[in-house]
């Protein structure tokens, strides 16, 4: 729908003159993927404070396990496979968008679906096994920071997977309309940022406490 204001003039004989001039047009779903730049941001904030907490906290192991004690790098490097994994074949689903294949669209993003619940399956593990060692949140500051920041970003992945789904079912029930590609690109953006996040989890957290 185009938009309309009022905008008034005066005749040469002093008659105000009222008329409608169009607003300027805006590309359908601007507004949609500015939300959602803004909404990333947000998400920025957050994770920038986590990591601030833990790069405070993170040294304080109430004479508890250290890092080096409780973290298996092997285990956490075949889980960020995982994720860095699901971001390709996510690409892949994006590039099968453009040439407007829907079948494909639908596979790659039931791979990435996969690898997202990968990830998630190995990260609870890894909680278990470290409360069943006695390692739990209110054991040190370093555990309370770690629980925080792992974990948080863990329910970032699980609601992306649960958004995936719904898109799947969307594309399934309606195929790549205009609506539904841009619900992807959002979900393309939000996901390679969790990426991102996790890549700094793992230098920070993982590494570096076990490298210390």
């Amino acid at each position: 729908m185009t938009a309309h204001v009022s905008l008034a003039t005066t005749a040469p004989d002093g008659t105000r003159l009222f008329h409608l001039a169009e607003e300027p047009h805006h590309p359908e779903g601007s507004s949609t993927l500015l939300g959602f730049w803004i909404y990333l941001m947000s998400d920025c904030l957050i994770f920038a404070m986590l990591f601030a907490t833990y790069g405070v906290l993170g040294g304080n192991y109430a004479a508890g396990p250290a890092p080096k004690d409780l973290f298996e790098l092997p285990l956490v490097a075949v889980n960020t496979s995982m994720l860095l994994l699901s971001s390709i074949t996510y690409g892949f689903a994006m590039l099968a968008m453009m040439q407007n294949r829907t079948g494909q669209v639908q596979f790659w993003l039931a791979v990435t679906g996969l690898f997202g619940a990968a990830f998630i399956g190995i990260e609870l593990y890894e909680f278990s096994h470290l409360i069943h060692e006695g390692a739990t949140p209110q054991r040190s500051a370093f555990l309370s920071s770690f629980f925080t920041l792992v974990g948080t970003h863990g329910l970032h992945v699980t609601f992306g997977i649960i958004w995936l789904v719904t898109l799947m079912v969307q594309v399934a029930r309606r195929g790549l309309i205009a609506a539904n590609r841009r619900r992807l690109m959002c979900l393309s953006m939000f996901w390679h940022f969790l990426d991102v996040v996790w890549i700094g989890v793992f230098t920070l957290v993982y590494l570096m406490g076990v490298l210390r």
